[in-house]
């Protein structure tokens, strides 16, 4: 088999010319084209005065140019080392002063003055006709520098060799069972090591890997699976959670698709690892153990070995694994006494060391083995089971709590969508710490049912004894848990919530649009229409109106003439079913504040729904058309004047489901001060 990457994509470029190696959105190349690229880039690079050795930092865009980019600086004997698309300045400045790069291949970012960049979406464009002639590094040469995207201190750099990069492209490859017909859809950051080896991997089979900028839209990715006929995603735990959210009832038949799915960077939780395997019958679901140092080393196939749910799997043959106690000297005997240490690999995938930081690596790397601060322990099949980093288990008057286990169960509470176990100082000073639990809601969060929950599931010392609300967990660029930010919100803040009822309500309620035939109590109705009329009105002139239609056949009267209407004129009309009750929010058309107090009074009508569980949806296409004849006088039927517009008509009833979590943009602040 090939060596290296660079000697794979050379390779096919022979076998399969033809074929596509790298997709993005309209641009896909093929091998041979790819393999023309990468060599314009070097000779490029080369009369830039590149040689052997030198590090050129690269910056990590999700499109072909930095495939390009990384396998020109290869091909020349150049170390690779990515930055972060999304990277501060002082993050890069101090990656810069650690590596001294002679080179940036950049369009975006910079790495201080005494760093030389050049323009990596132009390395390949202009074509050579000189060839560079590729000479095979030693398998001990460094061809990558990764640097870590943890949670926990520093980044380093860690130091990735020929011959750790070729194993862990070949440990992907089995361990996932990747298949050269493969089209690998990989929306994951490419300065990381979870991408970065899918991506190497995709490529050294001959397969397929389509680019994806990251998953904030199911839509891109429902649309790249279905125009490239995708085998295979790539994904983190979070970034599921936000694919079910947001595609809802159309994830099984577009994710579906999918031959497999690998997921990494992180544990997935106990609810998805039932779920998916059920949603997605034909689709194989892989949750990968791996680490900047090592690659992927542990995997699990959770669909075909369902009896070993809790696990991280196994590691492969060609990867030697062993427990150490706390003192790194000897051996813990497993399985049949569950006793607990440090998870210890040792094979050619682990890199060499970090980069300019011989005391870390010293404690990384002992007698050739790689230590890891994960605890674990082993069943009788040799199967592992993670208990969480060695530095956040919790002394509990003596007892130990693994906050992964207190997790594991507060996750199967219907009201939980995410939630983090910490271990905090114990004021009365008898305990020495104690768990508490950072959550976020779903809609049917109770505190007091929680509570209860817990209480029914778990020893009594291991339950947390605070319960904090947020409206989301702290992650890193890959979206894995932040515990470190946990801890710091603990010492800033306490037990004070900014998740408070109010906000609760505000940040979890979603459009429902498929209601159960279940009524709205007349009490609950009249309280949701009294914060429709209590909400804020310009010059407090109250000139609207409340127009609550009841009857279902008269719902479905005005849903026909509304779509037949809109058909014809060219206005669009977002879908309802079967809801108990529609709320027409209208004012008066000479009240030049009309349509802000309407939409004041729809929020606050669909958020005190919400508050009782009932879902709602603003359908906003009566505020256009409400004067055309048909429609104008089935209004006139309810008593709605002539003068007055539509502006809001609000389908409420108890949701069959939860709705979709929608992308927000972040990017939309601005303070002044």
């Amino acid at each position: 088999m090939y060596q290296t990457l660079v000697e794979a994509i050379l390779g096919y470029a022979k076998k399969t010319p033809e074929k596509y190696a790298v997709c993005f959105r309209s641009k896909s190349i093929t091998y041979r084209e790819l393999k023309q690229s990468i060599e314009t880039a070097a000779v490029n690079l080369k009369e830039y005065g590149i040689k052997r050795g030198d590090r050129i930092l690269l910056t990590a865009v999700s499109k072909p140019e930095y495939v390009i980019g990384i396998c020109a600086v290869q091909y020349i004997g150049g170390v690779s080392v990515p930055i972060d698309k999304n990277a501060r300045r002082e993050s890069i400045f101090l990656i810069a002063e650690t590596v001294e790069p002679v080179l940036f291949l950049t369009d975006t970012q910079e790495a201080g003055e005494q760093v030389k960049t050049l323009s990596l979406k132009k390395l390949s464009v202009q074509q050579k006709e000189e060839v560079l002639s590729y000479q095979l590094p030693d398998e001990n040469d460094m061809l990558e520098l990764l640097f870590t995207t943890g949670t926990t201190g520093k980044s380093k750099g860690a130091i990735l060799t020929r011959k750790c990069i070729a194993a862990n492209m070949q440990n992907t490859w089995h361990g996932i069972g990747m298949k050269k017909e493969d089209v690998v859809l990989l929306p994951l950051p490419l300065n990381h090591s979870f991408g970065m080896r899918v991506m190497r991997s995709t490529l050294y089979i001959g397969a397929t890997v389509v680019l994806q900028n990251g998953f904030a839209f199911a839509k891109e990715l429902e649309k790249n699976i279905l125009e490239f006929s995708c085998t295979a995603l790539a994904a983190v735990p979070a970034s599921i959670e936000v694919i079910l959210g947001q595609m809802q009832e159309k994830a099984s038949e577009i994710l579906g698709k999918l031959r497999y799915i690998e997921i990494s960077a992180g544990s997935l939780s106990m609810k998805l690892r039932k779920k998916l395997p059920d949603m997605l019958p034909n689709t194989e679901i892989y949750n990968t153990w791996g680490s900047t140092e090592t690659g992927g080393a542990v995997f699990l196939n959770i669909s075909k070995n369902p009896e070993k749910i809790g696990s991280i799997g196994k590691p492969l043959e060609s990867i030697q694994f062993k427990i150490l106690d706390s003192d790194y000297n000897k051996t813990v005997e497993y399985p049949d006494n569950r006793q607990i240490g440090r998870m210890t690999l040792k094979g050619e995938m682990q890199m060499a060391g970090y980069y300019h930081m011989p005391e870390q690596t010293k404690a990384a790397i002992l007698d050739g083995w790689l230590i890891t601060n994960d605890l674990v322990y082993t069943d009788s099949d040799g199967y592992i089971y993670m208990l969480g980093r060695a530095d956040d288990i919790i002394n509990v008057g003596g007892e130990k709590v693994s906050p992964v286990e207190v997790e594991t169960v507060a996750l199967e509470y219907e009201g939980i969508r995410e939630c983090t176990c910490i271990g905090v100082e114990d004021k009365t000073g008898v305990l020495g710490q104690i768990p508490i639990l950072y959550i976020v809601p779903s809609a049917s969060y109770q505190k007091e049912a929680c509570i209860q929950f817990l209480a029914g599931h778990m020893e009594k010392y291991k339950i947390p004894q605070k319960l904090l609300l947020l409206e989301e967990l702290p992650k890193n660029q890959m979206k894995k848990l932040d515990r470190k930010a946990l801890y710091q919100k603990w010492e800033k803040m306490g037990e004070t919530e900014l998740l408070n009822p109010v906000m609760q309500n505000i940040l979890n309620r979603r459009s429902i649009r498929h209601f159960k035939e279940q009524d709205i109590s007349e009490d609950i109705l009249a309280m949701i229409i009294k914060a429709g009329i209590y909400a804020p009105s310009g010059h407090n002139l109250q000139t609207w109106r409340f127009t609550v239609i009841k009857n279902t056949q008269k719902i479905f009267q005005l849903k026909q003439i509304l779509q037949k209407t809109a058909k014809e004129k060219n206005v669009y009309v977002y879908g309802f079913e079967n809801p108990r009750c529609l709320v027409l929010v209208s004012n008066d058309r000479r009240n030049p504040d009309g349509i802000q107090d309407a939409s004041c009074a729809a929020q606050n009508i669909m958020l005190a729904a919400y508050s009782y569980g009932i879902g709602s949806v603003w359908l906003n296409p009566l505020m256009t058309i409400c004067d055309e004849p048909k429609i104008r006088e089935l209004l006139n039927s309810y008593l709605i004047p002539s003068e007055h517009i539509v502006w809001a008509a609000i389908a409420l009833g108890y949701p069959i489901e939860e709705g979709r979590m929608l992308a927000k943009k972040i990017d939309v602040v601005q303070y002044i001060i």
